[in-house]
């Protein structure tokens, strides 16, 4: 049986709400203030949360942030629910971590509507995951040498013919030979990178850095830096531009310039050069990166999640997604959400929202 936790101060709301959910066959707790609705949901773990967005004391946006800052909560369905509509936009309210929103008054067919397409949303979510992870586990042992051994026989291979042909190689062919070299090392190293770093995300490292409060120039400079490091491998610097506002976000330094790296590598990757990769930053706290590349289906949207490449062969993608495993790992750490909005042919924008904290 589902658990439903419903939060409003208005005691006809729950009454109402929890007898129309219990005839549904649900299990509902119900709580008063925001406070008291965030002990609740430690202590019954709902598989759904129904909560008021103006409330004395802890409000919505309260409640929601302290959830998703919870490890066993985080990822929990969360409705906002507000009788002034004005209070919060549809899309605000996503942006601060939202699964949906009811706008009062509501009916109860509304409501169920709502209750069951989250569930079920939820519940694909995890197949989709599930899924994944076993077509990774069975892969795993012959993708991933693919993945080493294919940068260290480049590496191998061009050494080899320096030093074989070493005296007649004139300096432009093996100048050509040491940038071929450089590119595979730094390729390989930036795959073992990516792979340690993964499992480095399973450990409890009190050598890790510690999340703050994060000033605005301490943003820029995680941005600049992540472009720097994209420009590195690409020669698209013209292509990427940055519009950053001012705000404070909590979070490390180097998560946040890693997570923005591999979301704008991915951009450059997915796009030709010459079209815009475009990295925005909102005053709260939301990064946007868009691209105008090839997109994605709906449904290769819906299975981002676990080292995943699409269309590998077509158009010949290398790796094995770590890139994207690696950020979604440390989104997860950071206590950010990540949505991506993508249209074939169209091109793609990743939404990042920090956590905020001022």
């Amino acid at each position: 049986m589902k658990t439903i936790l419903i939060i409003d101060d208005e005691t006809a709301i729950l009454d109402i709400c929890g007898v129309a959910l219990e005839r549904k066959g649900y299990h509902v707790v119900c709580a008063r203030s925001g406070g008291e609705g965030v002990e609740v949901a430690r202590r019954h773990v709902p598989d759904l949360v129904l909560c008021d967005i103006n409330m004395p004391g802890m409000d919505g946006r309260g409640v929601l942030r302290t959830l998703r800052e919870d490890i066993e909560l985080s990822a929990t369905q969360f409705v906002l629910m507000t009788g002034n509509p004005l209070a919060v936009s549809p899309r605000k309210g996503m942006e601060l971590g939202a699964d949906d929103f009811l706008v009062k008054p509501f009916t109860v067919e509304k409501l169920v509507a709502c209750v069951e397409a989250r569930l079920h949303r939820a519940h694909v979510h995890w197949r989709v995951e599930e899924r994944m992870m076993r077509e990774l586990r069975s892969t795993l042992s012959t993708t991933l040498p693919h993945e080493f051994l294919t940068p260290l026989s480049g590496i191998m291979g061009m050494t080899e013919i320096l030093l074989s042909e070493f005296g007649n190689l004139d300096k432009e062919e093996t100048l050509e030979i040491l940038r071929d070299i450089d590119t595979s090392g730094k390729r390989l190293h930036r795959t073992l990178n990516h792979y340690f770093a993964i499992l480095d995300l399973e450990l409890d490292d009190s050598a890790r850095e510690t999340p703050r409060d994060l000033s605005p120039e301490e943003i820029e400079k995680a941005a600049h830096d992540a472009v720097e490091r994209v420009c590195a491998r690409y020669e698209r610097r013209t292509d990427i531009s940055l519009d950053l506002r001012s705000c404070v976000i909590h979070g490390a330094v180097n998560d946040l310039c890693t997570i923005l790296e591999e979301l704008i590598d991915n951009a450059c990757s997915y796009s030709l050069p010459g079209t815009p990769v475009q990295v925005t930053l909102t005053e709260d706290g939301v990064f946007t990166i868009r691209d105008e590349g090839r997109g994605m289906t709906p449904e290769q949207t819906e299975r981002i999640g676990a080292f995943r490449q699409f269309d590998r062969q077509r158009f010949e993608q290398q790796g094995l997604g770590l890139g994207l495993a690696l950020t979604l790992g440390l989104v997860a750490r950071s206590k950010g959400r990540l949505t991506v909005e993508s249209a074939l042919g169209e091109g793609t924008a990743v939404r990042l929202a920090m956590n905020q904290k001022r």
